[in-house]
């Protein structure tokens, strides 16, 4: 009975308030069903360095001969809806921005930089941080570099190991189960917390290929401005989810501190949205540029991969090259084939294509802690510089561990868009 009159209290002072909005509260409506007023406007906004994949349908599969007869990819027609993605995969300096930020949230708790932001504590990040040596934050940042045993030269350097980012997501599919979904379980069953050191393993130069020097790479591809506009590698699956996050956080916190209604987050596309967006509008073809063939009518290669036996450097990059090289595809996606391979948010599965649904199919296991190595594959996609050709087909499907890095695979996001098309609003 208490709560039943808790309730009732509750609800009477909702409306008390609800009926005093506005200068005629209700009265204004007449009346008549008119919806809540004063909603903010919305208007797509295509993030910088996306573009707009619109909604349709194509036929998933091999559009070549199944070289392996592993039947991975089985063909299929499905249909997609609208989103938008990166047009080119994430570079070294744009996953730069996201260690540095939590870079600084570090050092900004560590130096006490908070303010109280609607009786929450939030970090102040007008205040400067003194990295120098001599500096006032000296001491207190100490924790954040290597030990005087450890360091190179003498060279003051951030210890990778500190660099960890913690974010937490909801766990809508579980949520959705039958049963979950009429307050038996609290919702915070449903709100997983991540931890994930997010520094990309720059080793992977080195231990990827055996009897191979490439120790400059190691040294340099993440850290040099040679290599800014170069694909981030290193990166396993559970990092490029973080960044996801933080650039989700980092996008909509702007958003809503500007007035502006927030937009879904962004993610890494599910390995159907990536076949769908790689074709270009082009059902069936082979390539992202259409096909059959990897060079064009004066012979030049159309993408960064390995040639011939072996003649790494003849189409033009020895490594990797620039996120933006060779042209794009029709829906103007760079390096869809080749460069690097890309992670998707599908978890791998030889068989997924019979039983996925053809709506905007979707297949993901979130692995636990004791899963065995089977359901910790991820899949990825588009070939690398260090793959054959087969491998660049738009259709063609490989996997590797959730928690490993490689040196020839990185990621791009995408988001989906809310609404029908693009066309509705212009």
């Amino acid at each position: 009975m208490m709560r039943k009159l808790a309730l009732f209290s509750a609800l009477l002072a909702g409306i008390l308030v609800l009926g005093s909005c506005g200068k005629k509260g209700y009265k204004a409506y007449k009346g008549q069903l008119l919806g809540v007023m004063n909603r903010p406007d919305w208007q797509p906004v295509n993030p910088f360095g996306m573009v707009y994949v619109p909604s349709g349908t194509l036929h998933i599969g091999a559009s070549d001969e199944d070289m392996n007869r592993s039947f991975w990819q089985k063909n299929k027609s499905i249909s997609i809806s609208g989103f938008y993605m990166d047009a080119t995969e994430i570079t070294n300096n744009e996953y730069r921005q996201f260690v540095f930020w939590v870079r600084d949230s570090i050092a900004h708790v560590l130096l006490g930089h908070f303010k109280e932001d609607s009786e929450v504590e939030r970090i102040d990040w007008s205040q400067r941080i003194d990295w120098s040596k001599d500096g006032d934050d000296f001491e207190a940042l100490q924790d954040m570099f290597y030990s005087e045993e450890n360091t190179l030269w003498g060279r003051r350097e951030i210890d990778k190991s500190m660099l960890v980012y913690e974010y937490e997501w909801f766990d809508w599919q579980a949520a959705a189960r039958k049963g979950n979904g009429n307050r038996e379980k609290e919702r915070s069953e449903f709100i997983h917390r991540e931890s994930v050191n997010i520094y990309p393993d720059t080793l992977v130069w080195i231990h990827d290929f055996a009897y191979s020097y490439n120790e400059p790479m190691t040294r340099q591809y993440f850290s040099h401005p040679a290599f800014d506009n170069y694909p981030v590698v290193g990166v396993n699956w559970r990092q490029a989810n973080a960044f996801a996050t933080w650039r989700t956080r980092f996008w909509n916190d702007w958003r809503s501190s500007n007035g502006e209604a927030i937009t879904d987050p962004f993610r890494l596309p599910t390995e159907f949205e990536w076949e769908y967006a790689a074709r270009g509008g082009r059902d069936q073809a082979p390539y992202p540029w259409g096909g059959p063939y990897l060079r064009n009518s004066k012979g030049c290669l159309l993408a960064n991969f390995k040639p011939g036996r072996g003649n790494y450097p003849e189409d033009g990059g020895y490594y990797t090259v620039k996120a933006d090289a060779y042209w794009p595809n029709d829906y103007g996606l760079y390096n869809m084939a080749g460069n690097v391979s890309e992670w998707t948010s599908s978890a791998f599965d030889e068989n997924a294509y019979s039983f996925v649904h053809d709506m905007n199919p979707d297949y993901r296991y979130d692995s636990k802690e004791g899963d065995p190595l089977a359901l910790k594959r991820k899949v990825v996609r588009g070939g690398s510089w260090k793959d054959i050709g087969y491998m660049l087909q738009t259709g063609v499907r490989d996997w590797e561990y959730e928690d490993t890095g490689k040196a020839y695979i990185g990621f791009r996001c995408a988001m989906s868009f809310l609404g029908r098309s693009m066309s509705d609003f212009k």
